[in-house]
This record gives structure tokens, C-alpha cells and sequence, in this order.
């Protein structure tokens, strides 16, 4: 900036004799060279200073030196008069003044005339931000602690190799519960883990479907053989240890084959058959206690979703081995909590000797049956204890069967049938059915404070909820399979919904599955290529059967996986922290529940094979988080099986955050950006399969 403002001093016209002036030129010329030999260090700064210098004169001590007649040589204005360079300072401070009026006053105009798409536009930009500030704390977190926090982390002990965290019977019981609550689910701080669940030495990737449905490797379940074959349970029965792997047989023409069982079950109810469940209104079934799946394996083939739950079990457990079948399952306990899923929830409950005695605890058991049965729906039990010629012979046992009957009773449900050790109940369509009991016969019903529709582990209830529930409907008077999958107009807005959002979030869950597809197709071709003599379908078809996803919304993305054949079932997760929709994805056909995912999902470790998650990372973020993204992760590890995917989708800088932490847990993982968002990225990751080495 020097050299033009000398040029500029150079030019000025001076008044005055002109040998003066021929002197002052040669002198300014002088002045100028040595300028140019020498420059001070002090002329960049004025350079810079010199716009300040016009508002603000220097009232420094001189430091260009004093002319003859006593006053202070100006560099900038080598012979120029005070008047005009008083002007010229005065005229350049008004006009500065003018500028800053005009721009406050611009600013204030636009400040106040922002429309309401503008905002909106400002709301998202500083969602962005907020994202953006989330995701750099986070990152700066885990750099302020030091490279030791940086490292991979470690793997768990063999012992951990079935670990559920929140389920720890001996740790219960050292609290002093007892009485079966010993079982519950207790979720603490000390019952997270930071490390990574290695299986089991012998390990195997599962058979694929459908041949994984009937045969899986023994030593990927905790089980021993005298647990095989001293199990007295119905299903459990039907499987045969064969070297290293387990064989279930339920299509045999046994005495007590599962085939024979559900058609028995369909007669009872006035159906020809299992076949025609669909046409009398069940879709979903809820099997308590359910041996090892071999009645909702059945049941599949039929196009009815059967839920197994119960308790945790440290070896044999009835969940992990339903689970590694690729049927559904989850741990679940009747108690002491209510169960994870909405009132009206299921069109059947089938408890064959499923361990739980009915007639406990004032039959609040029973109780919780009738919340989450939908109106019609159907309770079928299979028990010694229901067989006429036993309680006949047994006091005792006709004592505990008038007491199950004569609550039932009271519950307004109808007793359908009852044959050899099996009983059928439905519950009944008619509200008005429990204003006509007779004064204290049965358990009131709930008030609308005590009728919470989803809860999520709350105590048991000794009265009759779902009364208050708009959902209220016959299972017969709603759509059948598949169609129920489309609710129409009426049933939507019992959720406060239009079809068109329901129809724009199908749409985009198709053109996701086509995408995931198109992207995972050669990935898993290329680890898992055609080994000879196989006629494997083209990959992922039958590598993925268990899929979880993490926040499942309206359920559209098991909806597409569905419609575009994929042969699995989606564990539908609605996640606490964010609108509650599980009541419309249970209703629509589909299986799901309520969860924190600051707390372990109630689920043995590799479970799944597939891990989804929309929008997670951006709920989670804003909430207040009792739990760090690394928790999150430690856990999708654990419920991941060896070469199981993980597909997450959010935005740019969650997404980025995300990636730092897969090479601490080992997975591979790319960031694949997408063409219908710019601000979103997808995460893939696949989980190595690790071995143990054998001691």
C-alpha cells in the first residue's frame, strides 16, 4: 500500500516559487530513493494504520522529525496545506458516518421483514450448525483425553461371550430379589461394557435360509446335551444333536408334532386349518415361553409373524437359539414389569407349558395378557394342568384351573374350546361387555392416568387396560394380510396421520432398499464368493435374515424390504427419545418394540445380521444423552454377528464422527454420499469375524 500512496503525494501541485519548488521535487525525489533503498519496518504498519489515522490522528509522539518553523513533518502530505488536509479528514469521517447510518439501518429493515420461509431457512442452517458444534465437541472430547483413548478397544473375556448387560440373575439376587424377579431386567451404570464380544472358539457363520431354519451349528449357542434332551417343553422336543450341528424336525409326523399342534389349534378356533388364520383376522402372535421356535417356525410358511419372549436363561435359552434360527425373539419377563409393547398389540398369545402359573399373584399375569391381546384376538394354553382327567384325579389342580377359568371369565373372554391339555380363549369386541359384570367380579378397569398406551417397563397393573385406547378393534374388521400392511385413510388418522405422509415415507424406503442393495450386492459378493456345486440366489438374498432397525418410524423400511421379496423378518425399534409410532407398525402387521438405547437391547449377543439406523445419531443428539456415541456403537457390535452389516444414515458431520469411531472397533467402513440429500451421508460398515484362539 506504500507505493501508491507515494505516487500519490508525488503528484500533488504545490503553491509556491518554483525554485522551492524545483527544490522540494529533487528533495521529495531524494526522500523517495532512499525510501525505496530502505524500507522501515514501521511503513507496513502505517500501510495498515492509515485508514484508522483519517478518524483517529495520531497524538503519538512525532516520529518523522520537526521542520524549521516548529511543526511536525507529515508523511502522507508533503506539502500540502492544514486547511485542505483538514477537509479532506472531515469529509472522509462524514462520509464513514453515512455508511455505518445506512448499513444499521439496512440491517434493521431486514432484520424485521424476514418471512416465514426465511426463518425456516435460518432454523435448518442452525440445526446444521448445532449438528456441526455437536459433532466437533464430541471429537474434541475424545482427542482432549489423549492418545490412549484413540486405541481400538479391547476384546471382552471368554466369559463375556453370552453376556446380556441388565441381566445379571446372580448379581440380583446378591440385591435380594427373589421370587422369579431374580429375573427382571435391571439396568444400571455398571451394566455397560467397553469391549467387544468375541463368540464362542468353535464359531460358525449360520447356514443360510431356509436351511438355517432347521439346522444351526451347536457351537454357536451356550447349550449342552443333557439341556436338549431333558427339556419337557412341547417345541423344545422337536430337535436332535447331530455331531456339531442341531436338527429340528417340527414337519414330522410326530405324536406330538408342532403340524399337528396348530392345526389342532385352528380347528378349535372353527378354522379348517392353520391356513386360514390369516382369513380370521391373526397376523401376529405373541409366544410365551416358546421352546426353541419350532411353533412360529411352522407358522411362517403360513405368512403369521410369531414374537417369542422369555426370561433370560445363562445356558439353553429358548431366545438364542429361536434367534439363531432367524425367527423372531427377544428376552421377556411377565414377573414383576409390564411388557415393551402398546396395549392392543397382538391377535394371539400362545403359551404352550410355558412355565408361568396363571393363577399367581391374584392373576395379575392374566391381567397383562388382556392389555396387550387386541379385541377378538385369542389366548391358547396348553397345560397339564388344563387336561379335564388330571385336575379330575387332583384337588389341588382343579383348585388352580376353576381359579385361571373363573378369572378368565371375568376378563370377558369366551371359552372356545378345550381339548386333551389345550384351551382357547377370546377376548371379547365389546367394551360394553365390563360395565355388565357383576359388582367386584373382576378387576376394574384402569383409570385414563393408569392406561398408559406404550409402556415401557412399568409395573405391573392389577386392572383392565386399553379401555381408553382409540385402536379399540376387532381383529375380524380389519384388513387381512397383506393388505393390513396399508392402512387406509380412517385407521391412519387414529395416528395422526395422512396417507400421503405414510405413501411418501414407503416411497422412500423403497428407493433406500433399492440403493442399499445396489450398493451391499457386490460388496457381499465379493466376500462370500460361489463356492462350488452351491446354486446360491444372488447375493444379499439369502445372506440377511435377522434385520434390526434402530429407529424404525412407520415401519417403512421393513414394509419395502417385504414388497422387494427379501426373506427376513425386522426387529421394528422405536426409540424412547422420539415419537411414538409402534402401536401403528404392530397394528400394520409387523413385529417391534419400545427401547432406550442408552440401555442394552434385552438380546443375546450376535443377533442380528443386520443393523439399520435412520436419523438415529440426530435423535439421540438432541436429547439430553445419559450415553456417548461409543456406547451406542459398543452395543451395535454386540448384537452384530461376525460379517454383519451396519448401515446408518444422518447427517454430514454425524456421519463423520461416526467413521472415527468404527476404526476403534475394528469395523470396515466406508462413507458413501448421497444423491437425494447433500447434507446426509451413509455409513457401512461390516463387523471381521474375529476368532478366539482355544486355550
Amino acid at each position: 500500500m506504500s507505493r501508491p500512496l507515494h505516487r500519490g503525494v508525488s503528484g500533488i501541485r504545490i503553491s509556491g516559487n518554483s525554485n522551492d519548488f524545483w527544490d522540494s521535487q529533487v528533495k521529495a525525489k531524494t526522500e523517495k530513493d532512499d525510501l525505496d533503498r530502505n524500507r522501515s519496518p514501521d511503513q507496513s504498519y502505517l500501510s495498515l494504520r492509515f485508514p484508522f489515522r483519517l478518524l483517529f490522528p495520531d497524538s503519538s509522539p512525532l516520529k518523522h522529525g520537526v521542520t524549521e518553523n516548529g511543526f511536525a513533518s507529515d508523511p502522507f502530505s508533503v506539502g500540502t496545506p492544514r486547511s485542505r488536509h483538514k477537509l479532506t479528514m472531515l469529509f472522509l469521517k462524514l462520509s464513514l458516518i453515512v455508511i455505518v447510518i445506512l448499513a444499521l439501518t439496512g440491517s434493521f429493515w431486514w432484520t424485521i421483514s424476514i418471512s416465514t420461509s426465511s426463518r425456516g431457512h435460518i432454523f435448518h442452517g442452525y440445526r446444521r450448525l448445532q449438528e456441526q458444534l455437536v459433532s466437533d465437541l464430541w471429537d474434541i472430547g475424545e482427542l482432549s483425553l489423549g492418545p490412549s483413548r484413540l486405541k481400538e478397544i479391547e476384546f471382552c473375556p471368554e466369559e463375556s461371550e453370552n453376556f446380556i448387560p441388565c441381566f445379571n440373575v446372580s448379581e440380583n439376587l446378591a440385591l435380594g430379589y427373589s421370587d422369579g424377579n431374580e429375573y427382571d431386567r435391571l439396568c444400571g451404570h455398571g451394566s455397560r461394557q467397553r469391549c467387544l464380544v468375541l463368540p464362542p472358539v468353535n464359531y460358525k457363520i449360520p447356514l443360510r435360509w431356509p436351511t438355517g431354519g432347521d439346522v444351526i451349528w451347536v457351537a454357536n449357542v451356550k447349550i449342552t446335551g443333557q439341556e436338549v434332551f431333558s427339556s419337557g417343553s412341547l417345541t423344545k422336543r422337536m430337535m436332535m444333536l447331530e455331531e456339531e450341528q442341531i436338527s429340528f424336525r417340527s414337519a414330522l409326523l410326530m405324536f406330538d408334532g408342532v403340524e399337528d399342534y396348530s392345526h389342532q389349534i385352528a380347528e378349535m378356533i372353527g378354522l379348517r386349518n392353520e391356513s386360514n388364520f390369516i382369513q380370521a383376522g391373526v397376523r401376529t402372535i405373541l409366544d410365551i415361553g416358546c421352546g426353541y421356535g419350532s411353533f412360529g417356525a411352522h407358522l411362517f410358511s403360513k405368512q403369521l409373524l410369531t414374537m417369542c419372549i422369555a426370561n433370560y436363561e445363562s445356558s439353553g435359552s429358548q431366545v438364542q437359539l429361536t434367534l439363531e434360527r432367524g425367527l423372531p425373539a427377544m428376552i421377556g419377563s411377565f414377573n414383576s414389569k409390564q411388557l415393551p409393547y402398546p396395549s392392543l398389540s397382538f391377535d394371539m398369545l400362545h403359551c404352550a407349558r410355558c412355565g408361568i402359573d396363571w393363577d399367581q399373584k391374584d392373576g395379575i399375569y392374566l391381567i397383562e395378557v388382556d392389555r396387550v391381546l387386541k379385541p377378538g384376538g385369542y389366548f391358547v394354553w396348553t397345560s397339564p394342568l388344563t387336561n379335564v382327567q388330571s385336575f379330575l384325579r387332583n384337588k389341588e389342580k382343579q383348585k388352580r384351573w376353576n381359579f385361571v377359568s373363573n378369572f378368565a371369565e371375568s376378563l370377558c373372554w369366551e371359552l372356545m374350546s378345550q381339548q386333551d391339555e389345550t384351551v382357547v380363549w377370546k377376548k371379547t369386541i365389546k367394551k360394553s361387555c365390563y360395565n355388565s359384570r357383576k359388582p367386584g367380579f373382576g378387576p376394574s378397569i384402569c383409570s385414563k392416568g393408569q392406561d398408559v398406551e406404550s409402556p415401557y417397563y412399568r409395573p405391573l397393573q392389577n386392572c383392565i387396560g386399553g379401555m381408553h385406547s382409540r385402536r379399540w378393534l376387532p381383529i375380524e374388521e380389519r384388513t387381512t394380510w397383506p393388505s393390513r400392511s396399508n392402512l387406509n385413510k380412517n385407521e391412519l388418522a387414529l395416528y395422526g396421520l395422512h396417507s400421503e405422509e405414510l405413501n411418501e415415507d414407503n416411497a422412500n424406503c423403497k428407493t433406500t432398499v433399492r440403493n442399499y442393495w445396489s450398493l451391499l450386492s457386490p460388496l457381499i459378493f465379493s466376500d462370500h464368493p460361489k463356492r462350488p456345486g452351491d446354486e446360491d440366489p444372488s447375493p444379499p438374498y439369502n445372506m440377511l435374515r435377522n434385520v434390526l432397525d434402530m429407529n424404525a418410524r412407520y415401519g417403512g423400511f421393513n414394509a419395502a424390504l417385504l414388497e422387494a421379496g427379501k426373506s427376513v423378518w425386522v426387529m421394528n425399534v422405536v426409540p424412547t427419545s422420539g415419537p411414538n409410532y409402534l402401536p401403528l407398525i404392530l397394528d400394520r402387521g409387523y413385529v417391534g418394540v419400545l427401547h432406550d438405547w442408552c440401555e442394552a437391547f434385552p438380546t443375546y449377543p450376535r443377533t442380528y445380521d443386520m443393523v439399520h439406523a435412520e436419523g438415529l445419531l440426530s435423535l439421540e443428539t438432541s436429547q439430553n444423552r445419559r450415553c456417548t456415541m461409543l456406547d451406542l456403537f459398543t452395543e451395535i457390535d454386540r448384537l452384530l454377528r461376525p460379517e454383519g452389516w451396519v448401515i446408518i444414515r444422518d447427517t454430514a458431520p454425524l456421519i463423520e464422527s461416526a467413521r472415527a469411531l468404527t476404526t476403534r472397533l475394528k469395523w470396515d467402513a466406508r462413507v458413501v454420499e448421497t444423491e437425494s440429500n447433500s447434507e446426509e451421508r451413509l455409513l457401512i460398515c461390516q463387523k471381521p469375524f474375529f476368532k478366539r484362539q482355544a486355550s
